[in-house]
């Protein structure tokens, strides 16, 4: 049915000028009126693509309100007397109306550009309720407009009548139509669960009423999938989004054939039986301090993995060392082991063991473990259907393709395998032995396709790596290791990145490692990487560990490199700070003379050395201290040539830093 014609206003005498003293003047009026005619031109034009099959009858019915506002503004630009004379009850709310125009189409283009399909309708209910809100405060607005204080046609007053009654009417409650497209995706999700494959006809059904009716459609949403769930935009429901890519991947493979190799993401869980009886802890889930199951493991510059309020209450004590291994700890650095977490977690699960997460900040998804099935069993499903496939298969190009499709998908869950193996310290020395082990996990990190292959293999090299010095300096024999972990740094997500910085601040632990992990970038990336403020603190331990163990001049020659970290000594949090001041010691000291010069002529690097020796941790003062004096020592020396040597002479550092934290 096509909508009503909308009314148009008819022609009508000038309004005559009403004065108001407390009118803003009429540039401001007439700038602000058509901004909110473009605004409102903008929405009224906005088409949704064809890929916004959820909540399109919400985005068609906020364009047509946005056209009659339109109409609203054009006529009160027409007259510039009605412009000059607008109350400043009435200027005040436009001004509102501009506001909630700017929300409405950041909302539509949200709904029907940014998400993914699936997404959306996980989030049906929340978006449909945004329109409502959005609407009833148009409607609010609306109410209180002075409409009786302007000199309008009563055409135009229809129209503004007739909007209010349409804001009115909104809903917040979602279409019928999206709602049973909703729960007809819960229900394949459901099935799949039970180990019950969806049909041709079913898959095809709901592929074509969600707009995938290609293969480029769908590697559009497998691709939006991934980046959602990389960056946990909805991390409540992260684990249904999970199942749902696992369906979109197997819906592509079944409706659309193996064109397009992609890879899969799922967790390998033990098929272990779930029976109730108490089971004995793991040594490897014990904290090696308390010897308790480790609730929030952490991993210390030493690499080895401690519980958090253990290893915390330890370095809290003022201990400087790794109890396990004795080994000095470059920073108070504590990184989450989330795949340990993980494996402890399903670990209790399996044997009824109560397991608290000490991070509740974010609610766990009720369905998180039968969706997890389900993500699993499409996984399952999709690599049966191409072993199929492949067996019927009479051209060479098609069995090539599904040939690279299985690769793929066998790649990544080996790689997650691998990764839940590496974390028992039983299983550390058979990956490194096995033929091949460790130059699969490495090609996977500098070809993994998707950010998510790479971020577990270089968690996996760090797994490996920290058990052994022989398998640290092993890892970093191949050069890809660097060079992955470089590219993982610079380009990857927010998630991969520290995991590459954990894992190069692991490798730089062996001095016999930095000439490669120099040579393969790892300065330069851990700089640029300092510059963001997430990663600082862990980007600047990398450039210290690497400075101290004879990468200083490697440092020292990067361009820039000095003022980065004298800024972040200057603006970082303690923790960059104190990792900064460690780096500028080791790179004055064995980066050469124009290091130290380049450093002592920084402006006002006095201040900077001076604020850290009175507020500093230990080891922060210590460091400041040291800079003190190597300053000190250039200003004498250049005292000849530049006069009276820096005010750096004046610091006293017996009476600022403790004796202790200097001998």
């Amino acid at each position: 049915m096509m909508p009503a014609p909308i009314p148009m206003p008819k022609p009508k005498p000038p309004p005559k000028a009403i004065s108001s003293p407390s009118s803003p003047s009429t540039p401001s009026n007439l700038a602000l009126l058509r901004t909110l005619l473009h605004t409102s031109r903008d929405i009224s034009l906005f088409e949704p693509p064809p890929r916004a099959v959820l909540l399109r009858s919400r985005i068609c019915s906020a364009a047509r309100k946005a056209a009659l506002l339109a109409l609203l503004f054009e006529e009160l630009l027409r007259e510039p007397q009605l412009a000059d004379a607008l109350p400043r009850s009435a200027v005040l709310c436009l001004r509102e109306i501009l506001v909630v125009l700017g929300r409405l189409r950041a909302l539509m283009e949200s709904c029907s550009s940014w998400m993914s399909r699936v997404r959306l309708a996980l989030q049906l209910e929340s978006a449909a309720n945004d329109f409502h809100e959005v609407t009833h405060d148009l409607s609010t607005l609306l109410d209180i407009f002075p409409l009786s204080e302007l000199e309008l046609g009563d055409d135009v007053r229809d129209l503004v009548g007739l909007l209010r009654g349409q804001c009115r009417r909104s809903s917040a409650s979602a279409d019928p139509e999206d709602e049973r497209l909703r729960s007809e995706i819960l229900g394949v999700i459901s099935d799949m669960e039970r180990e019950i494959a969806p049909d041709y006809a079913t898959l095809e059904g709901l592929f074509e009423r969600l707009g995938l009716r290609d293969a480029g459609s769908c590697r559009e949403e497998i691709e939006r999938l991934e980046v959602e769930i990389r960056d946990r935009v909805y991390p409540k429901k992260t684990a249904a989004m999970v199942a749902l890519l696992g369906l979109i991947r197997y819906g592509k493979c079944l409706l659309f054939g193996a064109s397009t190799p992609r890879r899969y993401r799922t967790e390998e869980e033990g098929n272990a039986g779930s029976g109730a009886f108490e089971a004995a802890i793991p040594v490897d889930f014990r904290c090696p301090i308390s010897l308790d199951l480790m609730k929030d493991p952490v991993i210390v510059t030493s690499g080895q993995t401690y519980d958090r309020e253990s290893i915390g209450n330890w370095i809290a004590s003022g201990h400087a060392t790794c109890p396990k291994t004795g080994q000095v700890l470059s920073n108070s650095e504590l990184v989450p082991n989330k795949a340990l977490k993980n494996i402890i977690s399903r670990w209790c699960h399996q044997h009824n063991v109560p397991f608290e997460t000490a991070d509740a900040q974010v609610p766990a998804d009720p369905g998180s473990v039968s969706v997890n099935k389900a993500a699993l069993e499409a996984a399952r499903m999709t690599a049966l259907f191409l072993v199929r496939e492949l067996a019927a298969s009479p051209s060479g190009d098609s069995a090539n393709r599904i040939v690279h499709e299985l690769r793929q998908l066998a790649k990544v869950n080996a790689v997650a395998a691998l990764l839940n193996l590496s974390i028992l310290s039983a299983n550390k020395k058979r990956i490194m032995q096995a033929a091949g082990g460790l130059d699969g996990v490495v090609h996977v990190l500098r070809s993994g396709a998707t950010w998510q292959a790479k971020e577990n293999a270089a968690a996996t090299l760090l797994s490996l790596s920290s058990y052994h010095v022989l398998y640290r300096k092993k890892v970093a024999r191949d050069p890809r290791v660097a060079e992955g972990l470089v590219e993982l740094v610079r380009s990857g997500p927010s998630s991969s990145k520290r995991d590459g910085l954990v894992t190069m601040l692991n490798l730089a632990g062996e001095r016999d490692n930095i000439a490669r992990l120099v040579e393969g970038g790892v300065v330069e990336a851990a700089l640029e990487a300092a510059g963001v403020p997430d990663m600082a603190e862990i980007a600047v331990a990398v450039v210290a560990a690497v400075a101290k163990r004879g990468g200083a001049p490697a440092v020292a020659a990067n361009e820039g490199a000095i003022g980065k970290l004298a800024g972040i000594m200057r603006l970082g949090t303690d923790q960059a700070k104190e990792s900064a001041a460690a780096a500028l010691v080791s790179v004055c000291r064995h980066g050469g003379g124009d290091a130290v010069a380049e450093l002592a002529t920084t402006s006002g690097i006095e201040w900077v050395i001076w604020n850290l020796m009175g507020s500093g941790s230990v080891r922060g003062r210590r460091k400041a201290a040291s800079l003190g004096r190597i300053c000190r020592r250039w200003a004498v020396s250049q005292e000849e040539d530049v006069g009276p040597a820096s005010t750096l002479d004046s610091i006293s550092v017996e009476t600022t830093v403790p004796t202790a934290a200097i001998t």
